[in-house]
């Protein structure tokens, strides 16, 4: 109690608030107490509140037992009914909460050493025994007791399930990349066979194509040889039958002497068609370029033709201006032979003719008929090996089918274009188109037309003929003299030079290109020159059709005349060697 002495104190003491003051004291400060009260009522209620209805669960619990205090979200985690069931239930934590025990033994552990820990995952054991995927944020507090603690508790199943999931894709996906990682190295170690086995079939097609070439090769030898050895008995009926055809015989045998002329001719043909197809195929044929008078080449062979048309009642006529070409003046002629030879084949009333017209940007030459014709479908089939657009029988000396063909390679070979028009019962027209770029300015005269027959008087004329054929001498000698010339005739240099030392002086010279022992008419030639010192007129003839052989003689200026020789064309070549000196 105060003293009155005591001086007076404005404040209130703890003993007044114990209610140790006085009654008035006590009275004066409830009211504050109770205010007091009922703000932490309200806390207390608000904290209830939201521990009982927070999403996540809340417990606190002693570790070496069960729950003390746990929420309606940690009831519903755990599979129960209300929070009251799971503290009734659950009265160890370790044995009955948890799924391991090891696991909650470590939580533990560490909630002593360090106070507490944060989002630590772990199982839960739920009312169905059932494991449940937890996220634990716990807080030991020991102001409570030793061992008690306050937990959060989230639920993470859906998490937990989801990162499985994902880890199953991710191993899936990995199994999906290791399989296709094994098929790649399955389909490259295929593929490596693949391409060793056609590395493989490379080399055997090389092998194969070099073989193939050099059968090619050997072919072109064994066509070159075998149509040597076959053009020269050819060359020597051919002869023998020409002078037969200048002497005066019976009309029987002048008929059978013209059939075998006629046979002889078609084998030649023949031949020819046949080397010339195969050095086509083997663009073994090059164009050998020189300017040439293509109106006197195209007279030449009209001149040729003339007679044919004669023959067979047709009419014939030819239409060309005076143009010039630089062209192949051999292979140029070849294709308007085969296709003049080809309308007369097949015309068997009305005519043919040859023409010559210059479009805007291209010279035509074109030979026209009034034959058979061809049907449309088939147009293009004439241009191959071996067809022919008629059977036999339709008039006309019949071929194999090589002429067309052979235009069509040469005129590809000379960059010409050709195209043909017909109308079946009606005739036909074949056009081979030449760039304006091939022509020249100066028109160029030719000694003698290509193909052409040149008519000369050649009496007394001497003619040297080496030939190491003796059947070739004999007709070439039959012939010539049949013309009024005096042959002699040897089988090699030696032998004409024989005859130079006992006094003979040729006129002309007329050669075989291939002689024995490896030599050539041309070392004949220059043999008996030197020894006259004497440009002697010469020219090869020879059955060698190579473009090696032709582009020598040219270089050596030469004159060349393919066997089996043509009398009209061995007349033209007389002629001109001749001229000089007649």
């Amino acid at each position: 109690m105060k003293k009155p002495s005591d001086p007076a104190n404005t404040g209130y003491g703890i003993g007044d608030l114990l209610g140790l003051s006085s009654q008035s004291a006590r009275k004066s400060y409830y009211p504050a107490l109770q205010e007091r009260l009922e703000e932490l009522e309200q806390e207390r209620n608000r904290y209830k509140w939201l521990f009982e209805n927070a999403l996540h669960g809340i417990f606190q619990a002693n570790l070496r037992g069960g729950f003390l205090a746990c929420n309606s979200a940690m009831a519903r985690i755990c599979g129960y009914d209300n929070p009251e069931q799971l503290q009734k239930k659950v009265i160890r934590l370790r044995e009955q909460l948890f799924c391991s025990a090891a696991e909650f033994d470590q939580l533990r552990q560490e909630l002593l050493d360090h106070g507490s820990l944060s989002a630590r995952e772990t199982r839960l054991r739920r009312a169905d025994q059932t494991p449940v995927y937890v996220a634990l944020t716990m807080l030991r507090r020991p102001d409570l007791g030793p061992e008690v603690v306050a937990t959060f508790v989230a639920d993470i199943t859906e998490r937990v399930q989801a990162r499985q999931k994902l880890e199953q894709l991710n191993a899936e996906l990995e199994k999906r990349v290791e399989e296709r990682t094994e098929a790649l190295q399955n389909v490259n170690v295929d593929l490596r066979y693949q391409i060793e086995e056609r590395e493989k079939v490379e080399q055997e097609l090389k092998v194969a194509v070099n073989a193939a070439k050099e059968a090619n090769r050997s072919k072109d030898k064994y066509l070159a040889a075998a149509s040597h050895d076959l053009l020269q008995p050819l060359n020597a009926a051919r002869l023998m039958i020409s002078a037969l055809q200048d002497s005066q015989l019976p009309e029987a045998e002048n008929r059978m002497v013209h059939q075998v002329h006629r046979a002889l001719e078609g084998a030649e043909d023949l031949l020819a068609d046949l080397l010339d197809i195969s050095k086509l195929d083997q663009q073994a044929m090059k164009p050998d370029l020189t300017c040439l008078n293509l109106a006197a080449m195209l007279k030449g062979l009209g001149e040729e033709f003339e007679a044919v048309a004669t023959n067979a009642g047709l009419q014939f006529r030819l239409r060309v201006p005076p143009v010039s070409l630089r062209t192949d003046p051999r292979m140029l002629a070849r294709i308007v032979r085969n296709l003049l030879s080809n309308a007369f084949r097949y015309t068997r009333e009305g005519g043919v003719m040859l023409s010559v017209r210059q479009r805007r940007d291209r010279l035509a030459i074109e030979i026209w008929d009034t034959g058979v014709g061809i049907e449309a479908h088939k147009l293009q089939d004439i241009f191959t090996e071996f067809h022919q657009l008629l059977p036999q029988g339709t008039g006309g000396r019949q071929g194999v089918g090589l002429g067309l063909a052979i235009v069509e390679r040469m005129v590809r070979v000379l960059g010409y274009g050709i195209r043909v028009t017909s109308r079946p019962g009606r005739g036909s027209r074949f056009e081979v188109s030449i760039p304006l770029e091939h022509r020249v300015n100066e028109a160029w005269r030719s000694q003698s037309p290509a193909g052409g027959a040149t008519h000369g008087n050649f009496d007394g004329l001497a003619v040297l003929v080496v030939d190491n054929e003796p059947a070739v001498l004999e007709s070439m000698a039959a012939l010539l003299e049949g013309w009024g010339c005096e042959v002699f005739p040897a089988d090699g240099e030696s032998s004409a030079l024989d005859m130079l030392s006992e006094g003979l002086v040729p006129d002309v010279i007329l050669a075989d290109f291939h002689l024995d022992n490896n030599a050539t008419g041309c070392e004949a030639i220059y043999a008996v020159r030197r020894a006259l010192d004497h440009d002697v007129p010469a020219a090869i003839i020879t059955a060698d059709r190579s473009d090696e052989v032709r582009t020598l003689l040219r270089a050596q200026y030469l004159p060349i005349l393919n066997k089996p020789v043509k009398p009209n064309r061995l007349r033209a070549l007389l002629a001109s060697l001749a001229a000089p000196s007649t």
